[in-house]
């Protein structure tokens, strides 16, 4: 029987309300304006996260507008949060700060795969644009619990405000779900993913880049 998040809190000493209440807080401080203009964007960071037994992989690649990559870091580490629904961050942003502090290249804005303010309260996007001061996009397959797709099916609603966008990115392919993390508005944010798509792929490529080079640590690592 699948324990409740509740439960599996209780069993790892998580203070659940406690951690709500320092995501709402993170969520003051976001901003949902362009804090660059996407003419301006030169490198491109995307990130991933993989658990694989009781490890935490997490791969970052920084390319150029053309999907050139111009690096790429890994950083593994020991799976230290359970798995609770809302609460990714806790699980995963450390790993992914550790692989984007080995990072030469800063990008000029990473992609994540995740929610940025779809979140009812603070996204993974979100909390990692906070903690690594740098302008995120969420690109997620999934809506969150609590969004709905408004009439048109091209807006995402959060208690009936406009937190995002929905991408149809490859035909006859559920659509990818597009929300800024920070310093980026809903609007430069679907642009921005939506110029980044390169059929045959689903996922913009900077993305499906970082997957890639995921697949290929982990065989060189052997997990």
């Amino acid at each position: 029987m699948e324990q409740s998040e509740e439960e599996v809190a209780k069993k790892f000493g998580i203070d659940i309300e406690a951690l709500k209440r320092e995501q709402l807080k993170l969520a003051k401080e976001l901003k949902l304006k362009d804090s660059l203009k996407l003419s301006e964007i030169t490198k491109i960071g995307a990130i991933a996260s993989f658990i694989v037994k009781n490890r935490i992989i997490s791969t970052v690649i920084v390319c150029d507008k053309n999907s050139e990559i111009l690096e790429q870091q890994y950083f593994v580490d020991k799976l230290n949060f359970p798995y609770i629904y809302g609460f990714r961050a806790y699980r995963e942003l450390n790993s992914m700060i550790e692989a984007i502090n080995k990072l030469n290249e800063r990008p000029d804005i990473i992609l994540v795969s995740g929610h940025g303010i779809t979140h009812p309260r603070l996204g993974l996007a979100s909390h990692l644009s906070l903690a690594v001061n740098l302008p995120t996009i969420g690109v997620s397959n999934s809506l969150f619990e609590g969004n709905k797709v408004s009439e048109n099916g091209e807006d995402i609603l959060l208690n009936n405000k406009k937190v995002g966008k929905v991408l149809q990115s490859k035909e006859k392919s559920n659509p990818l779900y597009i929300s800024p993390g920070n310093r980026i508005s809903i609007e430069s944010a679907y642009e921005f993913i939506k110029s980044l798509v390169r059929p045959p792929h689903k996922m913009p490529e900077p993305l499906h880049l970082s997957h890639k080079y995921a697949k290929e640590v982990q065989e060189e690592i052997n997990v």
